[in-house]
């Protein structure tokens, strides 16, 4: 069976998704020489795959401009890369929750993940880290996951930090951990335990800790625009990005289509890695103020884009798959709209 069909079994209990005609149409798999294999196994690469795709299918729910451009890809008859997806994490404790990307990293190399660099965000506070697959590093979508430090802000915005995720609960139960453990051993596992993980991880990108008061939503904001959306948003997909040929020329594609597209592009030191976004989605949440609850129109996530150029000249030449620090800064920017 080829790399796509396994992903598909692995997926058949989500109907939803596996009918999700024009995300399948669009979307390029990978296609390695298929390893011989016990029954119905699943190698860590496809549940790695399975895991990106359910992610990136929710994250489409949330965002509707980028359900837009995957219809403008499939009219097209075009096709999607998906280069990676990104999440914030809080480094300070978090209840039950490992602090910070240990939340993440725990399960990311069982899944094949290797850290592939560490980007400094000086002005935002926070540390940024990228993972690449070790088996099919430039197919497999990459996770950048990002760590805020509060102990680089004020006191009053450490304790409300400590009141928003100092309760946070573990998505993870003890069984899981044990198939995490199970796949690091194997680098494959049977079709109902990789569901079972599969579902264990999904739960992982959420929010894990309970009720905003608007009060500490406000003292956070004020001095962090991350850790505001990490409070209502949690670790969701901050963004997906899809590697195209050509971002400038398809940004100034989309602005004349009418597409929120970020006003620049952001270009790596090397020149190599360029970036831009399309703006954050606007979504509804709730906070507890005063004894009773309201609603605000705060940033949710969006959708970017990215060209990567190779590392020296030649077809076969590796492809650029760092990131910069620069870039990460600017596109971090796009959640920064404030709350309404």
């Amino acid at each position: 069976m080829s790399f796509e069909s396994n992903v598909r079994r692995l997926l058949d209990h989500r109907p939803e998704l596996v009918g999700h005609v024009r995300l399948w149409s669009v979307l390029r798999f990978p296609s390695p020489p298929m390893a011989p294999r016990e029954g119905d196994a699943i190698a860590r690469a496809e549940l790695a795959f399975g895991l990106a795709l359910v992610l990136f299918g929710d994250l489409l729910k949330r965002v509707p401009e980028a359900d837009r451009y995957l219809q403008r890809v499939a009219d097209a008859r075009g096709e999607m890369v998906f280069d990676h997806g990104a999440l914030r994490t809080v480094a300070w404790p978090c209840g039950e929750l490992p602090p910070g990307e240990a939340a993440f990293t725990r399960f990311l190399g069982a899944l094949g993940y290797r850290l592939g660099g560490t980007y400094p965000l000086p002005r935002l506070k926070m540390t940024g880290r990228s993972y690449v697959h070790e088996d099919l590093p430039e197919d497999l979508p990459q996770y950048f996951v990002s760590e805020l430090h509060p102990e680089a802000f004020s006191l009053p915005f450490q304790l409300a930090v400590s009141r928003v995720v100092g309760s946070s609960s573990d998505p993870l139960r003890p069984s899981d951990i044990a198939l995490v453990e199970r796949l690091r051993r194997d680098k494959a596992l049977p079709l109902e335990a990789a569901r079972e993980l599969l579902e264990a991880m999904v739960r992982c990108f959420g929010r894990q800790h309970g009720d905003v008061r608007w009060a500490d939503y406000e003292t956070l904001r004020a001095e962090s625009a991350e850790m505001a959306w990490i409070a209502t948003e949690g670790n969701v997909f901050n963004h997906a990005t899809d590697r195209v040929p050509d971002v400038q020329r398809l940004a100034d594609q989309l602005r004349r289509e009418g597409y929120s597209v970020k006003e620049r592009v952001e270009v790596s030191a090397s020149g190599r890695v360029r970036q831009t976004a399309l703006r954050a989605a606007q979504v509804q949440r709730s906070f507890v103020h005063e004894g009773h609850w309201i609603v605000r129109e705060v940033p949710g996530s969006f959708y970017e884009f990215i060209s990567r150029d190779r590392l020296f000249e030649g077809e076969a030449a590796p492809l650029d798959l760092g990131f910069d620090s620069g870039n990460a800064t600017g596109i971090f920017k796009m959640t920064a709209a404030q709350a309404a």
